[in-house]
């Protein structure tokens, strides 16, 4: 597919709706419209985007997980795309609540969540605080939420700290993430994604769809929001709550973990930490010569290694 046509004006949030092998739907959860695109029918797999994206970051596997008899939904996160964009809501209980909400409201008692960086902490929060919607998580390029919850001093180290010491201003960081039509958003991403993606066809396309998607009115508010409440958290009450909550409630779902060798914005070290939470069967993988993106990077290693996972829960 060819990249789109950007232009000066911002775009309408309906503008994300691309068509392909997907049906677009909007689907109601925990008080908030969420547009989603979903294929194919069978055990639902629900797909989280991170930080700076929307739904279509999930485009390779949601051609590919029909085919091999799963429903994958790709959803825009609350405040993202086409999805309703609230002043509040951006906390890890209520994002945990959006997920849960979510899958019911899709027909299915439970489903596996997969989430790629910031989604991958919130399937992580949802498989603590919401188990019994949780069949099994799968976290691409994502630390365990408990990782940055514990931050205190977030430049010291890794590209997300440096994200998250930003994000506590006001204001200026979603001017600066949307300015020149979305290329400070660009930026972050050339910083974390690896040289092979980066002198693609593939990432052209995408970082143009990204960058159209950041300037749709009220997403870059929202987008840091995400980040606001994970770097002011660990001084506050509800953070304290957070932190409680990951440590009395261990990931008892199986976790599939995959990460990027070239990773700079969550380094494999920190990836490491997840197992201590996980109590249900844990499961890591790196794939080299990827950055950040993974799922995006390299699609069809991911998807391998996510339907080997898949094929494995059905088996028991």
């Amino acid at each position: 597919m060819s990249a789109p046509q950007r232009s000066v004006a911002a775009p309408d949030p309906s503008a994300v709706r691309y068509p392909g092998p997907w049906r677009h739907i909007d689907v109601s959860a925990n008080g908030v419209r969420f547009h989603a695109a979903e294929a194919g029918s069978g055990p639902l797999v629900l797909l989280l985007h991170g930080f700076g994206q929307f739904w279509w970051s999930w485009r390779h596997q949601l051609e590919h997980l029909p085919q091999l008899g799963y429903r994958a939904v790709a959803v825009d996160l609350r405040g993202y795309g086409d999805s309703d964009k609230p002043p509040r809501g951006y906390d890890a209980f209520t994002l945990a609540g959006d997920t849960s909400g979510l899958i019911r409201a899709l027909g299915e008692p439970s489903a596996v969540v997969v989430g790629t960086g910031l989604g991958g902490l919130t399937a992580f929060n949802t498989a603590a605080i919401r188990p019994q919607q949780v069949r099994a998580v799968v976290a691409v390029n994502a630390a365990h939420p408990m990782s940055l919850a514990r931050m205190r001093r977030p430049r010291r180290a890794g590209g997300y700290r440096r994200l998250l010491a930003r994000a506590r201003w006001p204001w200026w960081p979603e001017r600066r993430l949307a300015a020149g039509n979305g290329a400070g958003l660009e930026r972050i991403v050339r910083q974390g994604a690896g040289r092979a993606w980066l002198a693609s066809a593939d990432y052209d396309d995408a970082i143009g769809r990204m960058r159209d998607a950041v300037t749709i009115p009220g997403v870059s508010h929202a987008a840091l929001e995400h980040l606001r409440w994970i770097s002011r958290s660990p001084w506050r009450s509800d953070g304290l709550r957070h932190r409680e909550a990951l440590l009395r409630h261990p990931v008892t779902a199986p976790v599939l973990h995959i990460g990027g060798e070239g990773d700079r914005v969550i380094p494999l070290a920190m990836l490491s930490e997840a197992a201590q939470y996980c109590s249900g069967g844990y499961l890591r993988h790196v794939i080299s010569g990827v950055g950040h993106y993974a799922a995006e990077e390299s699609p069809a290693r991911v998807t391998e290694l996510m339907t080997d996972f898949l094929q494995g829960l059905d088996q028991h």
